[in-house]
């Protein structure tokens, strides 16, 4: 056994004990050695409260939408399932990454397993999709309720709700499946150390000694292409709600749909910029440095899994009356919302949005 030094990327020499057959020409490592944040080891202490304590309200807020969303059989509408889908997702995304990073962060236990690690960089990516398309499908129910709501309930039957989820589920998994293939592929010939808390896709891809540019080019058009595609469904849903929203004559209705829109887009740029500027930055981000990139990076992967049952589900007025009848005595009944006019039920349809506006 001898002490070797790495000259790794970030700038800095990392000593490292492992033997040779550790250091070169190796095909594929037993395992990877994840750094957790390079330059602020010294912080990883206090830095892992926070992380912690948004793992913690990103569980218990998903889980209770989940709960609660069982318990009512009034919010089995496809509204309710999406949100549902969004939660299981959210769950998926964070455990994948937080409990590993937590594990680096208090016992100092970086080595993660070649396999574990690929299955690792597999969920994060794939849930990260089924993620943006539950976002298109969030908009098209939205779009639908408010554009022709009372088409809503014949349109979106459960059913079709189904065959949309299992649409998201195969389009993430079958999307991002070439990524470990590729990965495994590349022989690793000299290091195996993972400037990163968690096996992110180019964060292993660039460690290998070989002509990477297939990984790359498909990383960029999932990045680009899909998330324009995404991207552009959603801000046209949006478009024609807010046209419907002009025609709806009271002033309250309007507010509430417009503070919807408004919270959607900033949970939707809350969850792409980060994911686009850590893609980014491991491509081009040069100058960009380590700590802070891989700090939005981490952010990515736990501030939008917490506030996504927060903004989705507190705000949300049914699932806020079933909060207080489970934890006070009795809340306030719900009233039935497809009662009333045409215009009423789209003005009822807009203030009980998803994002709808405390009131």
């Amino acid at each position: 056994m001898q002490e070797t030094s790495f000259c790794l990327r970030v700038g800095h020499l990392l000593p490292y004990s492992m033997s040779d057959s550790n250091t070169t020409n190796f095909i594929n490592p037993s395992t990877f050695i994840l750094l957790g944040i390079p330059g602020l080891e010294a912080a990883h202490v206090w830095i892992s409260i926070p992380f912690c304590t948004m793992y913690i309200i990103t569980m218990l807020g998903n889980f209770t939408i989940l709960l609660i969303v069982k318990m009512d059989t009034s919010l089995h509408v496809p509204m309710y399932y999406f949100l549902c889908m969004l939660a299981v997702a959210d769950l998926l995304l964070s455990t994948s990454t937080l409990p590993k990073t937590l594990s680096i962060f208090w016992f100092n236990s970086r080595e993660i397993d070649f396999g574990a690690c690929l299955t690792q960089m597999y969920f994060i990516h794939c849930v990260s999709v089924m993620e943006s398309g539950i976002f298109v499908a969030m908009a098209l129910d939205r779009y639908v309720a408010i554009c022709d709501p009372l088409r809503h309930s014949t349109i979106l039957t459960s059913p079709v709700v189904a065959k949309i989820g299992l649409a998201i589920v195969l389009r993430g998994s079958m999307l991002v499946l070439p990524y470990p293939f590729l990965v495994r592929q590349w022989p690793y010939c000299r290091t195996n150390i993972i400037p990163h808390t968690y096996c992110e896709h180019m964060a292993v891809v660039n460690l290998a000694c070989a002509d990477i540019r297939v990984s790359s080019y498909y990383g960029l058009f999932l990045a680009f292409f899909l998330s324009s595609l995404d991207v552009f469904f959603i801000a046209l849903s949006y478009t024609q709600i807010l046209r419907a929203i002009f025609s709806i004559p009271t002033k309250d209705a309007r507010l509430k749909t417009f503070g919807t829109c408004g919270s959607h887009i900033c949970i939707i740029l809350g969850s792409y910029i980060p994911a686009l500027f850590s893609f980014l930055t491991h491509r081009f981000g040069h100058n960009v440095p380590l700590h802070f990139h891989i700090l939005m990076a981490n952010m990515y992967l736990l501030v939008p899994p917490m506030l996504n049952p927060i903004i989705y589900g507190v705000r949300t007025k049914q699932i806020r009356d079933r909060l207080l009848r489970l934890f006070i005595i009795k809340g306030p009944k719900v009233s039935s919302l497809f009662s009333g006019s045409h215009t009423q039920l789209r003005a009822k349809l807009a203030g009980n949005m998803v994002l709808g506006p405390l009131s």
